[in-house]
């Protein structure tokens, strides 16, 4: 699973390269969900629509790989609905119950969609189709959507009269961390906006063994891995050592660095006294702007967009693409939706080393084994 991982690890950085020059405070989002529903336009995606879709998904590459994880992920579905050679791949695939993907497909009942289509989008990712009527029933047709969506992920969207096809990923993980944070140790402290500005916040602190990585190269990050009940996911925290070093950390990162410092032989073990701060996040994005800057113009523009393996209608096209996401963060763990990648210095101490995310840092979620990026976030500000 390699690949894949690799292939999510590279769009998540190239997608939050693309929020940061417009988002200054927190950013939130899954990029496993993205490219998921992308996943599902380029099976009739043709030509080079399809060529783009590929390049900007990279991981599309490993479309195969990408089921394998998503049938593993709908691990409450039954496996009965999944084509024999998937259905026994997916089910040696490491489970924890606590993570799901859900996918639906509502197609406007004036248009003719190709069966093929049709068929294996229900087969390679299980997703329902369902007819709808945007051209003179746009409002209901909204609300069956949001519908949907709420009871998957708290969250909801939109259509109009003009929609034709409305693919939908919904994310949904919540999680207990392995080793609880004790309530009576949650405590008050401050949170360093920049080197002038702070503002008082509820922590939660701990000191036990965790797995981190100390870095003091060109960007000064710390990392640590705060492992969820079970070990098959965990949360990674990036701290820049500077209050105001977020941006040189943001502006250097690349996807070959975050697998490489995220990578098991590259972490060690030791007693930490960690503070995080208890944080909320709920954002919704227009990614259309976004990948079109990465490189997806036609599935966006008419008259270019070709989706021949999805229907005969030619002025078919992306009209909209959006994303809502939501985390929460506290003593007993993580709770998180969304719609839709060098050198270590340890120093021996008597004492517990410190990691207190008093300032911005960043945060991921992602699972061990398989080695996918589900979550990639910023905290420039805890809200709750």
């Amino acid at each position: 699973m390699s690949s894949l991982g690799e292939g999510i690890t590279h769009f998540a950085v190239d997608l939050f390269q693309q929020i940061r020059q417009s988002k200054k405070e927190n950013i939130f989002y899954s990029p496993l969900s993205i490219m998921s529903a992308f996943a599902m336009t380029s099976l009739g995606a043709r030509g080079h629509t399809a060529s783009e879709i590929q390049k900007v998904g990279r991981s599309f590459l490993y479309t195969y790989q990408l089921v394998l994880v998503l049938c593993w992920l709908l691990c409450r579905w039954s496996q009965t609905w999944l084509s024999p050679g998937v259905a026994q791949e997916a089910a040696n695939l490491p489970r924890t119950g606590r993570l799901n993907v859900a996918n639906r497909l509502y197609a406007e009942k004036t248009i003719l969609f190709l069966q093929a289509y049709v068929d294996n989008v229900e087969k390679f990712y299980l997703a329902g189709v369902e007819p709808a009527d945007f051209v003179s029933a746009a409002e209901e047709s909204r609300k069956t959507i949001n519908s949907w969506v709420e009871s998957q992920t708290n969250s909801s969207g939109s259509v109009d009269r003009s929609t034709a096809l409305v693919l939908l990923n919904a994310v949904y993980f919540k999680g207990k961390w392995h080793k609880e944070f004790k309530k009576e140790d949650t405590g008050e402290g401050q949170f360093w906006l920049n080197k002038v500005l702070s503002i008082n916040y509820v922590y939660n602190i701990t000191c036990y063994t965790f797995s981190v990585k100390f870095k003091y190269l060109d960007m000064q990050v710390k990392i640590l891995e705060i492992p969820y009940k079970g070990q098959e996911l965990s949360m990674f925290l990036l701290l820049p050592n500077d209050v105001d070093g977020l941006q040189q950390l943001e502006d250097q990162l690349t996807a070959e660095k975050l697998i490489e410092w995220t990578s098991p032989q590259n972490m060690n073990q030791r007693e930490i006294e960690l503070h995080l701060p208890q944080f909320k996040v709920e954002e919704t994005y227009d990614l259309k702007p976004m990948l079109r800057a990465l490189g997806m113009v036609d599935a966006f523009t008419e008259g270019k967009a070709d989706f021949s393996g999805m229907s005969k209608v030619r002025e078919l096209k992306v009209s909209e693409a959006f994303h809502k996401s939501f985390v929460e963060v506290n003593e007993e763990g993580t709770e998180a939706t969304a719609v839709t990648g060098v050198e270590a210095v340890i120093r021996s101490a008597v004492f517990p080393e410190s990691f207190h995310c008093d300032h911005p840092f960043l945060f991921l979620i992602k699972h061990n084994k398989i080695n996918s990026l589900l979550f990639y976030g910023r905290v420039s500000s805890p809200e709750m």
